[in-house]
């Protein structure tokens, strides 16, 4: 098929409704724009089978950022033999798919420059005559090492310096290695727990966090601003120049996950026994490490030990998802092991499962694994004289506003601020930003924040500024301090264990521990909805529903009134700092039994999400069954009754 006569058909396509005019003007400007021969052949076989709704998908626009950065497909639904080729070990395709819309070496390579230019002159803005620095590091997926590599090789033929490491490291050891570094930003190539075909591109500033407001929208600005055709020159890797990490950042990220243990005496005398997996991605690299240096006994699940692409014990890499954690509880239930702890690919999550009183292996969700560890370390940090007992102003957690009430409570319950933001830890470590910024401030230019000892910079912090005591987000993300800027499963998994050997000290299980909370603070229940629309279409469906909320907002659900409704996209709002929440298309929905809802767009994958949140007054352990029972049958009736409404608006 000739150049000259792919166009004719692809407008003969856009004509009959088939291709959306935006397919046709992203297509026909990638295939004017000299690409590689297997890229072209690819475009044209898929126009030559009329594979339309994929065109659509690949084409319709330009991969965009959200929460997390770039996110989606590498790998397309229905794969082009130019690109598949050979097929590696691992069962990855020659080439990343081509398109506007996946995360290939061209829209990588775009993303890289947009990035070096805009800290290129932030730094000058700051008359900082240094070479810009990176840090990237990268998972298991497909391409992850390969687009590392050319990421870093772009960037020092930009003319900046580049740091990656000697293979597959965690998210939060980048998230660290910025601040360790000194680095202007940072990278990790990932798509976190997303389905394989799958990878992303995630974007941190020299605090070790995501970019947030206003660097998000000047790096868009400037990525944007890169044309096509200049990608082309920094399409052959060149490592020369690029540096390379090793033991030396292991050892230094491994020490300030450490110090998510605040009494190590108390786990290194437990008992306590945890069957862990990494669900075949980066997390034993760091978190089998860390149980080792606390002497933690540990059975590691050997068919999921190793690197694979694929996930292929698996349906989803995901531990929110209790199949993810089968293979784990299912060696946990033959040997006796006390708690099962699951690390997502990119090892920022975990999720857990623990033994009941009768024996048996329950999941636990994560706003009840966050609420356990918020009043645990907080009790901890009382009981060794870190904060007063009867709470203070100057200590803080923080939360997203998607997380559950129940944490709020705890935080109520022991005189400690919680502060409510977006969802995406980038919004948590931007509180943490503030409160570093407002004590150096005040302790003047020699004063070096990590350096200072953890002890003595709480102590600093709630004298002049607000002290971290512990974030999460109900997607199973926790984060100790603020020595890194991300949520960090692998010292999640540490910090989890010796919750599980101070609940096991006391006698109880956890589950046991959990109702302790319910009986302080109420019962609680969250839930979940997450409804899928994938591609070109999809992106229309999720927009539908959630300008509908904004123009027709819900009133009602079955027989219970809607008593409130909050749209941050359009209403002013501040949190416990006083600080202005920025805009966002996220509702908050109250019903008038006391129950509410968040509803917005998923950031990180083509779905529509809606989280639930029941609470129900619990006068005594007599009234807890009950109170269970009631929240669990309410919740049941209102998620069916939100979920249709919502599949309705979908389609209007």
């Amino acid at each position: 098929m000739t150049p000259l006569a792919l166009p004719e058909r692809l407008f003969a396509a856009a004509q009959s409704g088939q291709l959306l005019p935006s397919t046709v003007e992203n297509f026909s400007a990638w295939w004017q724009a000299g690409l590689p021969t297997w890229a072209q052949e690819s475009m044209a076989e898929l126009v030559a089978r009329e594979q339309w709704a994929e065109l659509n998908d690949r084409f319709y626009r330009y991969m965009e950022f959200g929460t997390g950065g770039l996110r989606g497909r590498t790998i397309g639904a229905v794969g082009a033999a130019a690109e598949t080729g050979t097929l590696s070990a691992a069962g990855s395709p020659e080439h990343a798919g081509v398109g506007s819309n996946l995360l290939n070496d061209f829209t990588l390579t775009r993303a890289i420059i947009g990035l070096y230019r805009y800290v290129a002159q932030y730094r000058a803005e700051k008359k900082d005559a240094a070479r810009p620095r990176i840090v990237i590091a990268h998972d298991v997926r497909h391409f992850s090492r390969h687009f590392c590599e050319l990421a870093a090789s772009t960037w020092t033929k930009l003319g900046g310096d580049a740091y990656i490491f000697d293979g597959p490291r965690s998210t939060p050891q980048l998230s660290f290695s910025v601040r360790w570094l000194g680095a202007h930003c940072g990278a990790v190539i990932t798509a976190s727990h997303n389905p394989p075909h799958d990878n992303g591109f995630k974007a941190y500033f020299d605090d070790g966090a995501q970019v947030t407001p206003p660097h998000d929208s000047g790096i868009i600005a400037q990525v944007n601003a890169v044309a096509l055709a200049e990608v082309h020159e920094f399409q052959k890797i060149d490592l020369r120049a690029v540096k390379t990490l090793g033991a030396d950042a292991d050892a230094a990220y491994l020490d300030v996950a450490a110090q998510a243990v605040i009494d190590g005496d108390l786990l290194r005398k437990s008992d306590l026994r945890v069957v862990y997996t990494n669900i075949h991605g980066v997390g034993g690299v760091s978190t089998m490490p860390l149980f080792k240096r606390f002497g933690v006994d540990v059975t590691q699940v050997a068919e999921q030990a190793e690197f694979n692409p694929r996930f292929p014990t698996v349906k989803s890499a995901n531990p929110e998802n209790a199949e993810a954690l089968a293979l784990a509880v299912a060696l946990a239930e033959k040997g006796g092991h006390d708690v099962v702890m699951a690390t997502d690919p990119d090892s920022d999550r975990v999720g857990i499962a623990v033994r009941t009183r009768e024996g048996k292996m329950l999941a636990l969700t994560g706003n009840q694994t966050g609420a356990l560890l918020a009043d645990y370390r907080v009790s901890k940090y009382k009981e060794l004289g870190w904060i007063p007992q009867e709470g203070t102003e100057s200590a803080c957690m923080v939360k997203t506003f998607v997380t559950s009430p129940l944490q709020d409570a705890v935080g109520k319950a022991h005189g400690v601020r919680v502060i409510n933001v977006l969802t995406g830890f980038k919004w948590i470590a931007a509180k943490m930003r503030g409160y570093e910024q407002k004590l150096c401030a005040v302790m003047g230019a020699d004063f070096n924040y990590d350096a200072t000892p953890f002890r003595e910079r709480a102590a600093l912090l709630q004298k002049h500024s607000s002290f971290y005591l512990f974030g999460t987000e109900e997607s199973y993300g926790y984060l100790p301090n603020d020595s890194l800027r991300d949520k960090d499963g692998n010292s999640a998994c540490v910090m989890l264990a010796e919750l599980c050997a101070w609940v096991k000290a006391r006698g109880l299980t956890v589950p046991e521990y959990l109702d302790e909370l319910y009986l302080r603070c109420g019962f609680f229940l969250e839930g979940v909805i997450n409804i899928y629309y994938e591609g070109a279409t999809g992106a229309a469906k999720i927009k539908r529903i959630l300008d509908t909320y904004r123009s027709a907002p819900p009133t009602a659900f079955g027989d219970t009134a809607v008593t409130r409704f909050q749209d941050f996209g359009r209403e002013k709002f501040y949190d416990a700092d006083g600080e202005l929440v920025p805009a966002q298309d996220l509702y908050l929905v109250t019903l008038a039994n006391g129950y509410s809802f968040a509803a917005r767009g998923s950031g990180t994958e083509p779905k529509m999400k809606f989280y639930l949140f029941a609470t129900e007054p619990v006068a005594s352990a007599a009234d807890l069954a009950s109170a269970k029972a009631t929240a669990k049958a309410t919740l049941d009736s209102l998620r069916a009754l939100i979920e249709a409404d919502a599949r309705a608006r979908a389609e209007r």
